[in-house]
């Protein structure tokens, strides 16, 4: 029996998952572009305010607050279903690219968002894939990317 999770309270918060068998899908420049597009499809729909991301070779890092109406659990299917589909439409191929399931913390406060967004950002220097965190393109540190502020407590609950 597959284990379910329950609902997760509104909030902010840091989410990881990884490719199918931690392949090194988003090496290859297309695939990445096109998760970039579904995320950013996704976050135009209203779905979620996106606060920070970071797409290394074979996991992914977002920082993120669903829409008031929207569960975490259905973002995230949103997200890695859409990339999903749209993968096998544009590339043809009847494969996996995602792992089951997705790791989540709840954002306590404004430092501990702080601090999620700087791991976000430090992940392709801690790996050695840039020395400066503005010069990895799949990440939000990159320059031109559209992201959301932190909503206030208030405005999360």
């Amino acid at each position: 029996m597959k284990p379910t999770r329950t609902s997760s309270p509104p909030g902010t918060y840091f989410v990881s998952f990884s490719t199918w068998q931690r392949a090194r899908l988003f090496v290859v420049e297309p695939y990445a572009k096109l998760f970039l597009k579904t995320q950013y499809g996704y976050k135009r729909q209203g779905s979620f305010l996106l606060h920070s991301f970071v797409l290394m070779p074979e996991h992914v890092h977002l920082l993120l607050t669903p829409a008031h109406d929207t569960t975490l659990e259905r973002v995230v299917q949103l997200i890695k279903g859409g990339y999903s589909h749209n993968f096998g439409s544009e590339f043809g191929r009847n494969k996996e690219v995602r792992q089951r399931g997705f790791t989540d913390h709840r954002i306590r406060d404004a430092q501990d968002f702080v601090t999620h967004r700087e791991y976000i950002h430090q992940n392709p220097i801690r790996r050695r894939l840039v020395q400066n965190t503005s010069d990895y393109k799949y990440c939000s540190a990159f320059p031109g990317f559209r992201l959301d502020g932190w909503p206030s407590a208030a405005e999360a609950a």
